[in-house]
């Protein structure tokens, strides 16, 4: 067992050197590569995480913007339509007021035109009336001479 220890701390003598290399390559790793790689990277991060949180805010402030407009486009249509319905209803008030005024005027026309009817009318029937006194005076005095006559002799 002794010649086992003396080869196994022959050996460990042997790796010292290259435990010391290893050592002193893991120190320099550490110093020239990993450190400045590992700010590199938090660097990196925070830039990306500064970018993303940008990114973040700058889609709520487009979101928000975007409602607004919606919002105010909302209301301009529901202003051009209230202007629209409040135009026609202006309108359809106006149509009605002419066409009760037309009435009007037609009744008052009709009105005339009865009055004048009914004057022609009777203007017709006197006229009518006094044509026929006569045809019949006409009439009698054809037919009965002496009828006539008498019919004259008797009036006073």
């Amino acid at each position: 067992m002794g010649t086992l220890l003396q080869q196994l701390g022959g050996l460990v003598l042997g790796s010292v050197p290259t435990m010391v290399l290893f050592l002193l390559t893991l120190v320099a790793y550490r110093w020239l590569v990993h450190t400045p790689l590992r700010r590199v990277l938090a660097d990196r991060y925070a830039r990306t995480q500064g970018a993303m949180e940008k990114a973040k805010a700058a889609i709520d402030a487009a979101e928000r913007k975007t409602a607004e407009y919606e919002q105010a486009l909302r209301a301009a249509r529901a202003s051009v339509f209230r202007e629209r319905q409040e135009g026609l209803h202006r309108l359809h008030m106006e149509s009605e007021q002419i066409l009760n005024e037309a009435r009007a005027q037609a009744q008052d026309r009709i009105a005339e035109a009865l009055i004048a009817i009914q004057q022609s009318a009777e203007a017709a029937r006197l006229q009518l009336d006094n044509v026929l006194d006569g045809l019949t005076a006409d009439a009698i005095r054809a037919v009965l001479p002496s009828a006539a006559a008498a019919s004259q002799a008797v009036q006073p």
